[in-house]
C-alpha cells in the first residue's frame, strides 16, 4: 500500500470545561450544591459569601462566547429570562447577579476559554481535599444529628437490663439476631434450638422460655412468628376487664382467616356477636401494629430544601427562587486586585488560576439560577390548575412540552427537574410531579394520569362501606364523565396509590 498526505475537513462538538462545570452544577441537588459551594470556598481564596443586605450586580463577560451551542440550542438565549405579559409569574426578578469589583477590568490577558481539549487539572492545581476529621474535642459536629437506632440493638439494649444467665443471654441473642426489620421472627425456633443444644447444652422448653421473654420487650408484638402470635401478644397486655379483650383474642386465635376474608356474617355466628359488638371488636384489632418493628426508627430522616418558591400575589402566582438555599458568592476584591499583569510569578499565577476559576464557578450558579427559574415558571403557568384546585386539575405534561417552550433541550429540562422541589401553597413537590402520562377524553382532550389518581382516590373515599366500588365500576363512571380508562389501568392506578382491591375494602357500616 502507497504511502500519502491527505487534507481532510471535519466538525465535531466538544464541551469546554467551563461548559461541563455548569451542566454538573445543573443537575445537583439543593444539599449537593451547598457541599459543593461549601468545598469550593474552601480551596479558592478569591471566593467569599456576600454579606447579607449587600447588593451586588451582575459580571460583564459572557458565560459562553457568543454563538456556542449546548444542548442544541445557543448558550446565550438559553440562559434569558422567560417573559409573558398574560402570566405574572414570569415576571418573577432574575437571581441577584454576581458583583465583581470594578478594578479587575484591567485583566485583559486572563484567558476567557480553557483549550477543548484540555481539563482543569491540566491547567490548575487541583483544590486540596477536605478534610473530615474530628476536631480538638475528638468530635465530629458535622456528623452529629439525629441518632439512628436499629431494632436489632434496641432489643440488645433491653436483654443488657433484663436479667438472664449466660445460656439464656446467648439464646436470646440468637433469636433476637433472626428478627427482621418488621419484627418478626425469620427463623424457626427448631432451627435456632438446633444450631445451640449442643453448645449450650439447652432443652428445648427452655429455648422457648427465652423467647417468650423476647417477646415481652418493647415494641410490642416483636419476636412474633406469625400475625397471629402478633397481635395475640398485644392483646395480653390489654387489662383483661377491658371491654371486648377477650372476644378478641378469640377472634384472632380461631377465625383470622375469616376476618381477612371480611366474611363479618359468618364471624357474627360463630362468635354470637352483633353487628355494633363485631365491629368495636374490629376496631380494637386494627389499632393493633401488624408491623411492630416500623416503630423504630431504622435511617436517618432526609430534609428537603425548596428550590423554588410559589405563591400567590394579588390575584396571580409568582415563581421565586429560594435565595436562602444558596449562599451569595463574590470575588474578593482585595485579592482580585493583588494580580499584576504580565508577572509569571508562582504567587501571581496562582491567583490568576484561582480568579478565573471563581469567575467561571459564579457565572455556572448564575446560569444554573436562570435555568431553574425559567423551567419552574413555565411549569406553574401550564399547571396553574392544580395550584387553584388540586390534583384532580392536573393538566398531562411531559418533557418535551417545556422543552419547545423555554428554547432548551430535553436532556437540559430532565437534569433541572432531577431532585429540584417548588414550594406551593398545596405542599412541597418535585418538579418531576408536575409532569405525567395522558389518557384521552371522550372529547378528544388529554386527562392527566395524575388527575385519574386522585379522582379515584375520590371515588374510594366516598364509596359505601358495605358495598365498595369494583375496577370495573370505577372505570365505567369515568367513562361516564368522558374519561376512557381500561380495568386493568384502574387497578394499576389503585395499586399505586396502595389501595387494596374491593374485597379487601369492605367493611361494617
Amino acid at each position: 500500500m502507497k504511502q500519502s498526505l491527505q487534507l481532510r475537513l471535519g466538525q465535531h462538538l466538544t464541551m469546554t470545561p467551563q461548559l461541563q462545570q455548569a451542566i454538573r452544577l445543573l443537575q445537583l441537588s439543593t444539599l449537593e450544591l451547598q457541599a459543593e459551594i461549601q468545598e469550593v470556598l474552601e480551596s479558592n481564596p478569591l471566593l467569599e459569601v456576600a454579606e447579607e443586605g449587600e447588593e451586588i450586580s451582575s459580571p460583564e463577560e459572557p458565560m459562553w462566547e457568543p454563538g456556542e451551542i449546548v444542548n442544541g440550542h445557543d448558550a446565550n438565549e438559553s440562559s434569558t429570562t422567560l417573559e409573558s405579559d398574560s402570566f405574572s409569574a414570569l415576571e418573577a426578578p432574575a437571581p441577584e447577579p454576581i458583583n465583581r469589583d470594578a478594578d479587575i477590568e484591567q485583566l485583559t490577558e486572563i484567558p476567557t476559554d480553557l483549550p477543548v481539549d484540555s481539563t482543569w487539572d491540566d491547567i490548575y492545581d487541583s483544590a486540596p481535599a477536605t478534610s473530615s476529621a474530628p476536631d480538638q474535642d475528638g468530635q465530629n459536629f458535622e456528623s452529629q444529628g439525629t441518632v439512628v437506632e436499629s431494632l436489632r440493638d434496641h432489643l440488645l439494649w433491653q436483654m443488657g437490663l433484663t436479667p438472664f444467665s449466660e445460656v439464656d443471654e446467648v439464646v436470646a441473642t440468637a433469636i433476637i439476631d433472626s428478627v427482621n426489620e418488621e419484627g418478626y421472627l425469620t427463623t424457626s425456633l427448631e432451627n435456632i434450638y438446633e444450631g445451640l443444644k449442643d453448645e449450650c447444652g439447652i432443652d428445648f422448653d427452655e429455648a422457648e422460655v427465652v423467647l417468650r421473654r423476647v417477646q415481652h420487650f418493647d415494641p410490642p408484638g416483636v419476636a412474633a412468628r406469625d400475625l397471629r402470635e402478633c397481635l395475640l401478644i398485644q392483646l395480653n397486655q390489654f387489662d383483661v376487664a377491658a371491654p371486648f379483650v377477650k372476644e378478641a383474642r378469640l377472634l384472632v386465635s380461631e377465625h383470622l382467616a375469616l376476618l381477612a376474608a371480611r366474611d363479618f356474617t359468618q364471624l357474627m355466628r360463630r362468635l354470637k356477636l352483633s353487628q355494633p359488638e363485631l365491629q368495636q371488636i374490629i376496631h380494637l384489632i386494627q389499632s393493633l401494629n401488624p408491623r411492630p418493628g416500623s416503630a423504630i426508627q431504622r435511617s436517618q430522616p432526609e430534609y428537603v430544601i425548596p428550590d423554588v418558591v410559589v405563591r400567590k400575589l394579588n390575584g396571580a402566582w409568582r415563581v421565586e427562587l429560594n435565595q436562602e438555599a444558596v449562599p451569595r458568592l463574590r470575588i474578593n476584591a482585595n485579592y482580585a486586585n493583588m494580580i499584576r499583569r504580565a508577572d509569571n510569578s508562582a504567587d501571581n499565577t496562582f491567583l490568576k488560576n484561582n480568579f478565573q476559576e471563581a469567575r467561571w464557578f459564579i457565572k455556572s450558579l448564575q446560569s444554573r439560577n436562570e435555568t431553574l427559574l425559567k423551567v419552574a415558571s413555565c411549569i406553574v403557568e401550564r399547571q396553574r390548575g392544580f395550584l387553584e384546585h388540586g390534583e384532580e386539575a392536573m393538566k398531562a405534561l411531559v418533557l418535551h412540552d417545556i422543552a419547545e417552550t423555554v428554547g432548551m433541550h430535553e436532556s437540559t429540562i430532565s437534569r433541572v427537574t432531577n431532585q429540584k422541589f417548588m414550594h406551593t401553597p398545596r405542599g412541597l413537590f418535585e418538579l418531576k410531579y408536575f409532569f405525567s402520562s395522558h389518557v384521552t377524553t371522550a372529547a378528544g382532550g388529554e386527562c392527566s394520569a395524575t388527575a385519574i389518581r386522585a379522582l379515584i382516590k375520590k371515588f374510594v373515599a366516598a364509596e359505601s362501606p358495605a358495598k365498595p366500588l369494583s375496577d370495573s365500576r370505577i372505570a365505567k363512571v369515568l367513562s361516564d364523565q368522558g374519561i376512557n380508562v381500561a380495568r386493568r389501568t384502574i387497578a394499576k392506578y389503585r395499586e399505586a396509590l396502595s389501595i387494596p382491591p374491593s374485597n379487601e375494602r369492605k367493611r361494617l357500616s
